[in-house]
């Protein structure tokens, strides 16, 4: 996983037999719905990062780039890590409503400052959803959200 901003750090980071099975469990029975899915994904990035928390510096990370402390995370280390575990989800037959979509980036300064996050597709409908968990603490479900609603600028309430 990446951490130390700009994933100046990787950690090589395992989980448990008891740990995947819990990971697992959130998928369980499988989603009938994207929406359902949705949700199972949020759960389930939530509790990895607190997995990786416990292994690393990370769970410290607090929501945001500029709250500095040991621990913390920018954007390209969440999209990354992100998109890591949605992979892992993916291959292993846990997420079969979506796909995991290269990582999209907004801003470039002149319109604010860059911001990169997870992307997913909906198998059928094609539609595109960020997975945004840079805005978060360590271990909280990310936002998903219109890929298109997300790149219009979007942050959470009181950002």
């Amino acid at each position: 996983v990446c951490h130390g901003n700009g994933c100046d750090q990787l950690s090589h980071v395992g989980l448990t037999p008891q740990q995947w099975q819990a990971l697992a469990a959130l998928f369980h029975p499988p989603a009938q719905r994207p929406d359902q899915e949705r949700e199972m994904m949020r759960a389930a990035i939530a509790r990895m990062e607190q997995f990786v928390g416990d292994a690393t510096t990370t769970w410290q990370d607090k929501g945001g780039t500029f709250n500095g402390g040991g621990g913390q995370m920018d954007c390209i280390d969440e999209s990354i890590n992100t998109t890591l575990y949605l992979t892992l989800f993916q291959k292993y037959g846990l997420v079969q409503l979506h796909r995991v979509e290269d990582r999209a980036t907004r801003g470039w300064f002149l319109a604010g400052w860059p911001h990169t996050t997870a992307v997913v597709s909906e198998i059928g409908s094609g539609k595109l959803w960020a997975v945004d968990s840079w805005f978060l603490d360590n271990g909280k479900p990310p936002f998903i959200l219109p890929l298109d609603t997300w790149k219009s600028g979007w942050s959470p309430e009181g950002w």
